[in-house]
C-alpha cells in the first residue's frame, strides 16, 4: 500500500466528505433555532438529484443554471415543509416534531416511489464533466473537482451570511433564545421559514452532487445519506454549523479509509462503522466536538 494510494482514498474522503457536510449543515442549522431533528432533511437530497434530472434533460438548462434552479425548488420544498408541517406543531412537545419529521420522510419517499417508480435512474452529468483529471498519481473527475470547490465556497458563503447579515443576526438571536429575540422584534416565523429554505437548498445541491458522482438516483436514495449526515453533524456538535462542516469531512475520510485500507471483505461494513463511530463519540463527546449544552425547547 504505497503513498499514491492513501492520497487518492484521501482525495476520495474529502469529496464524500463535503456531500455529508452539505447536509450536515442543514440539520444543525434547524436543530440550533427550533431544536428539532428533521428526519425529512435528508429526503431532500432525492428531491435535489430529481429536479436535477428534470432540469437537465426536460428543460435542457446549462450547468449553472440548473444548480441554482436545483437550490430555488428545494428551497421551496423546505419553506412548504415548514409552513405545512412544523409551523402548526411549535410548542408542541419535543416528541411530536420529531415523529412528524418520519412522517414526512416517509411521505416523501412513497410519493418518489408512486410518481417515479423504485427503479433506479441514469444520471447523466455533460461529458466533460466526467473527464479524468490526473494530479501525481491521484486521479479525479472534473465532476469531482466542482463538487468539493462548490461545497467549499457553499460553506464559506453560508458562514458569512450567519456572521455579517441581518439574517445571520436574527438567526444566531434565534437560537440563542427565541423568546427574546421575538420581544427585540425579530420576526421568528421568517427567520425559521428562512433556515429551513437556505438549509433545504443545501441538501439539494448535495444530491445534484451525489447523483454526479454515483450516477444513479432512486427515491430511497435520500435515506441513508440523510442519517449518515446526521451522524457527521452530531460529530461535530449539533446545532453548531463549523462544526457540521469538520464532522461531515471527519466521516467522509473516515468511511473512505474504512473501506480503501482494510481488507475487502470488512467493505459492507462500512454502514456499521458510521454509526459505531457515532455510539463511541457519544460516549466520549455527548455534545461532540464543537457542541454545547443546549437547553430542550418545547
Amino acid at each position: 500500500m504505497d503513498s499514491g494510494y492513501i492520497a487518492q482514498q484521501l482525495v476520495n474522503g474529502l469529496i464524500l466528505g463535503s456531500m455529508y457536510a452539505l447536509v450536515a449543515i442543514g440539520f444543525s442549522m434547524i436543530y440550533g433555532i427550533v431544536r428539532l431533528i428533521n428526519f425529512a432533511h435528508g429526503d431532500i437530497v432525492m428531491i435535489g438529484a430529481f429536479a436535477t434530472l428534470a432540469f437537465i434533460e426536460t428543460v435542457g438548462l446549462p450547468f449553472p443554471l440548473v444548480a441554482l434552479c436545483v437550490f430555488l425548488t428545494c428551497c421551496g420544498v423546505g419553506i412548504v415543509i415548514e409552513r405545512v408541517s412544523f409551523r402548526p406543531m411549535r410548542g408542541a412537545p419535543q416528541v411530536t416534531g420529531f415523529i412528524a419529521s418520519l412522517g414526512i420522510s416517509i411521505m416523501l419517499q412513497n410519493i418518489g416511489i408512486l410518481t417515479l417508480s423504485a427503479q433506479p435512474r441514469n444520471f447523466s452529468f455533460p461529458g466533460y464533466m466526467q473527464t479524468i483529471l490526473h494530479l501525481g498519481s491521484v486521479s479525479f473527475r472534473i465532476i469531482d473537482l466542482v463538487i468539493f470547490l462548490t461545497a467549499i465556497v457553499l460553506m464559506v458563503t453560508l458562514v458569512l451570511l450567519v456572521k455579517k447579515t441581518k439574517l445571520g443576526i436574527a438567526m444566531r438571536a434565534t437560537a440563542e433564545n427565541i423568546d427574546v429575540a421575538r420581544l427585540m422584534g425579530i420576526n421568528i416565523n421568517h427567520t425559521i421559514m428562512a433556515t429551513f429554505a437556505i438549509g433545504s437548498g443545501l441538501a439539494g445541491i448535495a444530491g445534484l452532487m451525489w447523483g454526479g458522482k454515483f450516477g444513479q438516483i432512486d427515491p430511497l436514495m435520500g435515506y441513508v445519506p440523510g442519517l449518515k449526515s446526521f451522524v457527521a453533524a452530531v460529530i461535530g456538535g449539533v446545532g453548531s454549523i463549523p462544526g457540521a462542516i469538520l464532522g461531515g469531512f471527519i466521516l467522509g475520510l473516515a468511511e473512505v479509509l474504512f473501506v480503501g485500507l482494510l481488507p475487502p471483505i470488512y467493505s459492507s461494513y462500512r454502514d456499521a462503522f458510521v454509526f459505531g463511530t457515532l455510539i463511541v463519540i457519544l460516549i466520549i463527546l455527548p455534545n461532540g466536538l464543537l457542541g454545547k449544552d443546549l437547553e430542550d425547547r418545547a
